[in-house]
Parts: C-alpha cells; sequence; structure tokens
C-alpha cells in the first residue's frame, strides 16, 4: 500500500462542498465537530471511529456517516491504516438539494446511521469526486443531488432537535456566547462561571454534556472554523492563527489536521485554486 497522503479540493460548481481524498496509517483524529455532514467512502483498509457513544468500524465498500455538531474521532482500525473520500456538504447545500425532494419545513435531515453498507451511495460518493477531478461541472453537481437524494431516501430522516446545541442551562448557553466573543482572549473557568452565574465544575460537566467537548476543546473547534473561514478568504496561515487566537501557525496547523486532516496551508491552496491539490505525504505529518 502507498504511504499517507491527503488531497484537499472545492469545485466551482459545488462552492459549499468540500472534498478529501486521503489515506492515513498513524495519523488519528482526535475528538472534534464538524460544522458540515460527513459523507466518507471507505476505499482500503478500515477506519475506526467513536460516534454517538459507541465504536464504529468502516470497511472498504462502506459509507461513514457524521451529523454535523457532533464528537467524533478517527483512527486506522488495521495496521494497513484507512483510505477514503470524503464529502463535507455544508447543510445549507444539503437542504438546497433536499428542497427539490420533500416538502418545505420537514426539519433539517439527520443521518440515521454512521456506517452505510451502501454500494451505490459508494459510487456516487466517487461520482463526485470523479467529476471533481476532471473538471466537469455538469457531472459534479448532478452526481452531488442524486447523492443527496439516495440519503434522504436510506439513510436520513428529519432531526428533531436544533442542529446548533442549545441544550443544557442557559448559563451553558450564555457561557458559548462569552466564548464566541472571545476567541482570542478567553476567560478562565473560573471567570467563565462567575460571568454566567455558576460554580466551574457544574459549568464543566454541563458544557461537556451539551456539547460533547469540555469549554477549552470547544473554543479550540471555534477557531479552527473561524481560521478555516479566513483561509477561504486567502489570509495567510500565519495571520489566520493569531486572529482567531491561536499562539502561531503551529499551534493553529496541529488543532486544524487533527480535525481537516490536511495542514492549513494545504487548504488554503486548494480551496483558492479550486481545483485538486495533492497534499505530499510530508506535509501530512507536519505543520
Amino acid at each position: 500500500m502507498s504511504a499517507e497522503h491527503a488531497a484537499f479540493s472545492v469545485h466551482r460548481a459545488l462552492p459549499q462542498v468540500e472534498l478529501l481524498d486521503a489515506r492515513y496509517v498513524e495519523h488519528a483524529f482526535g475528538r472534534h465537530t464538524h460544522d458540515t455532514y460527513v459523507i466518507a467512502a471507505i476505499t482500503e483498509g478500515v477506519e475506526e471511529f467513536q460516534y454517538g457513544g459507541g465504536t464504529e468500524r468502516a470497511g472498504v465498500g462502506s459509507v461513514a456517516l457524521v451529523n454535523p455538531d457532533v464528537v467524533v474521532t478517527g483512527h486506522a482500525g488495521v495496521p494497513e491504516g484507512w483510505g477514503y473520500r470524503v464529502l463535507y456538504p455544508a447543510v445549507e447545500s444539503v437542504l438546497d438539494a433536499a428542497d427539490d425532494l420533500r416538502p418545505a419545513g420537514t426539519g433539517t435531515p439527520a443521518f440515521t446511521t454512521a456506517v452505510a453498507d451502501d454500494g451505490e451511495l459508494a459510487r456516487l460518493v466517487h461520482a463526485v469526486h470523479g467529476a471533481v477531478g476532471r473538471d466537469d461541472p455538469l457531472a459534479a453537481s448532478t452526481a452531488f443531488r442524486l447523492l443527496v437524494a439516495r440519503l434522504l431516501r436510506t439513510h436520513a430522516a428529519p432531526s428533531t432537535t436544533p442542529r446548533v446545541a442549545s441544550a443544557g442551562s442557559p448559563a451553558v448557553a450564555r457561557a458559548r456566547e462569552l466564548l464566541h466573543a472571545r476567541l482570542v482572549d478567553p476567560p478562565s473557568l473560573d471567570e467563565l462561571a462567575a460571568a454566567v452565574g455558576t460554580r466551574p465544575f457544574p459549568l464543566l460537566r454541563a458544557f461537556r454534556d451539551a456539547h460533547g467537548l469540555p469549554p477549552h476543546a470547544w473554543l479550540n473547534q471555534q477557531r479552527v472554523t473561524a481560521a478555516r473561514s479566513l483561509l477561504r478568504r486567502g489570509v495567510p496561515p500565519a495571520e489566520a492563527a493569531v486572529a482567531v487566537g491561536f499562539v502561531d501557525q503551529a499551534h493553529l496547523a496541529r488543532h486544524f489536521r487533527r480535525s481537516v486532516g490536511v495542514p492549513p496551508g494545504a487548504y488554503r491552496r486548494a480551496v483558492q485554486e479550486r481545483t485538486r491539490f495533492p497534499v505530499p505525504a510530508r506535509d501530512t505529518l507536519g505543520a
């Protein structure tokens, strides 16, 4: 098998859908969330990931499905690692495609299974990637619409809960708002608890119950999301890192790759070029 590699891409025909074609052996994704859906067709090996309170295994031919804002990990389930082709469609892109297929106001779709043994769904993931690689906008957008249709028919149902968690006490919601407002200069846990009218440990426990992550880890996820937005606009990684509250580019890179799968510089180049950009294996192992 080949060494680790990762190729990130975005295409003009699907501006709200990011793509990753990768193979990992030693790399492991830490606990993180995505503000998009994750649709990952396994091409070799086995990926193992914690999701929804359990451990899932996805092998060749299956498709891993992850809902937005749900804590997930990812690592090799066999010694030889795993390869996959991934789509990260924004919620808005899925809702737009879904509007052609169902009555309006039926809720945001949520996947009902974490691993789908669905050959047709896997084929459609590969079709989107292939069309992007050929720079074929009609084929890419058509394959994506067909993919959403299949997901809605077979692996999704309307969500009964808000996408961004408002679960937990009002103190958790206020703490989340305060952290959003202070990405660069966050308070200590004691200061945060005092600001929202509670004690540190009860806030820590309630926040983790609501979001699956303690406040400091959740804050770093928001920083990564904010950095992605800046990188998409062409801001250099070093500037983006400082702008969102990381110490430097290396600090951003550590957190960025743990949740996105490629270094921030490679992500910026791929998004700027709007074409398939291969990340050399050595880049996947560092900043």
